[in-house]
């Protein structure tokens, strides 16, 4: 899951009451022209195949379609429209044609009361909308509520990143990312929650609660990863008295200190990739340890291993949204080679460039959320030109001289 790198803005959802709120924007609209013409034109040819078929077939009837399809496509009020025209078109048709007054009663009855069914369903319809919307909305809301937009300027690096939320409520994910300049130089995660939905937001904030803090405590990167790894077992303790799933939680925690090093515990997590001097290759890690929350599962203790990241390159993390994105084929995205087209461009360009040919090669259709963070060294500043005071002027004139 993602919790949002911000790159995209929620959508803003009216309260219940207010303009536009549950209809304008929760439902499918039709235009009002394109309703006009489509009854006019629907009622025409149903009257008119009505008035050739003659008294052995009465097609007026079938013009209750009309409210129906408006109840599936369009709002409460447009649904109403469209059964009251229906109603008043059926009337006149079956009055003008001849029939009785029984005929004009039972058209009436017959038509208003299908038109009613269609208003319920448009009625029911929008309610259900609204109330998923509401509820993805919250999810989206809590997502971006908890991580700092980006990008995030520390004394090592700039942080870049993005974030394409998944717009499906039932696969909302769990992916997390977080950047934290402690004094033990610059902390950095990014991971991946199991599972979809709440419980796996749950597990995310946990895990970046624990690591906000650890980050700022713990000298060693391996100690902070050993935090993290508390945070899931507890949490997976109480989802295990209330009821719901224990999870894991892969995890790659990078740390850079004061002297250019650059260490990494990776948990389970998909390898980075350095982009330098126009290649870009998979970091080898070769010390890769169980995901967060089964460290119970393993023998052996986590390790830190060192990472090669010279200046002027970008390291490139990632959850498994972009590596598991699919064509309509269901190909992967072949993330390595469109890398090495882009080995050149710098961070943000990297990221939009990435972003946009995600969306272009899945087609718009997407699994899961999407997050990405692009790391780039800070350069170290120049030392600033010297000027002597005018004490010291005065000094080095006067050994000059021989004083």
């Amino acid at each position: 899951m993602t919790f949002g790198l911000l790159s995209r803005p929620t959508p803003r959802l009216a309260p219940p009451g207010t303009e536009g709120g549950k209809t304008a924007e929760l439902a499918p609209r039709i235009g009002n022209r394109t309703l006009s013409g489509g009854l006019a034109l629907l009622t025409a040819v149903i009257v008119g195949l009505d008035v050739l078929a003659g008294d052995d077939l009465r097609l007026v009837p079938l013009l209750v379609v009309a409210p129906a399809l408006v109840s599936v496509f369009g709002t409460v009020a447009q649904t109403a429209v469209a059964g009251a025209w229906v109603t008043g078109a059926a009337v006149v048709t079956r009055a003008a044609t001849g029939g009785t007054a029984w005929d004009v009663v039972t058209s009436i009855v017959f038509t208003t009361f299908a038109c009613l069914l269609g208003i319920g369903a448009c009625a029911l319809r929008v309610r259900h909308a609204t109330e998923v919307a509401r509820l993805r909305s919250a999810a989206v809301a809590l997502q971006r509520q908890i991580l700092r937009p980006l990008p995030i300027p520390t004394d090592q690096i700039t942080a870049h990143g993005t974030y394409t939320p998944i717009t499906e409520d039932h696969l909302v994910g769990g992916d997390i990312y977080e950047v934290v300049q402690s004094p033990y130089g610059t902390r950095v995660i990014i991971g991946d929650v199991q599972g979809k939905g709440l419980p796996a937001i749950g597990v995310g904030f946990a895990v970046l609660g624990a690591f906000r803090e650890a980050a700022i405590r713990e000298p060693s990167l391996v100690g902070v990863v050993d935090r993290l790894e508390d945070a899931v077992t507890r949490q997976n303790a109480f989802s295990a008295q209330t009821g719901e799933t224990e999870r894991f939680v892969t995890a790659l925690v990078l740390g850079f200190d004061g002297d250019g090093r650059v260490r990494a515990v990776n948990c389970g997590h998909l390898p980075p990739r350095l982009m330098h001097d126009g290649t870009a290759v998979p970091v080898p890690l070769r010390r890769t340890s169980v995901p967060l929350g089964m460290a119970e599962l393993s023998n052996e203790g986590r390790t830190a291993e060192r990472l090669d990241f010279p200046p002027g390159a970008t390291l490139l993390m990632f959850t498994d949204g972009v590596t598991e994105a699919r064509d309509a084929d269901g190909r992967f995205y072949p993330l390595d080679a469109r890398l090495r087209r882009w080995a050149h461009r710098d961070p943000q360009d990297l990221l939009d460039a990435l972003e946009h040919d995600l969306e272009e090669f899945s087609g718009g259709v997407r699994r899961d959320d999407i997050a990405v963070l692009a790391l780039r060294r800070v350069s170290a500043p120049a030392a600033a030109p010297f000027e002597p005071t005018g004490h010291e002027m005065n000094r080095a004139v006067e050994a000059f001289s021989g004083r």
